[in-house]
């Protein structure tokens, strides 16, 4: 039983590595490599189930963390071209300061 979903998951990792390689826009080869470190998480909870090694889950969901950053981080690369903050805007509001707003006078508030 646990060799056939082993040869599921394996099966569906090489369409999904086909569709890394064929993928006819960016996006569906993000995507695709997302998919491919979720069976990939699959996997080594299956080999670790049928080791009996618990510890293998541990490596499992370190690797589902990595996996998700690992796509945020390059989905928002493509989309600003950088890894740190988003650019700045340059239209009307690029003049103003982003600081804090100034305290009322005392005048004001009378």
């Amino acid at each position: 039983m646990f060799f056939a979903a082993t040869l599921a998951l394996l099966g569906a990792m090489m369409l999904m590595l086909v569709r890394l390689f064929l993928g006819p826009s960016l996006y569906d080869r993000v995507l695709a490599l997302n998919v491919f470190g979720t069976k990939t998480v699959l996997l080594i909870g299956l080999v670790g189930f049928v080791t009996g090694r618990p510890d293998f889950m541990d490596i499992a969901l370190l690797y589902a963390l990595i996996n998700f950053v690992g796509t945020i981080a390059v989905l928002k690369f493509f989309r600003y071209r950088a890894l740190g903050d988003a650019p700045e805007s340059t239209g009307a509001s690029a003049g103003t300061s982003a600081g804090p707003a100034p305290a009322p006078s005392q005048e004001a508030t009378r």
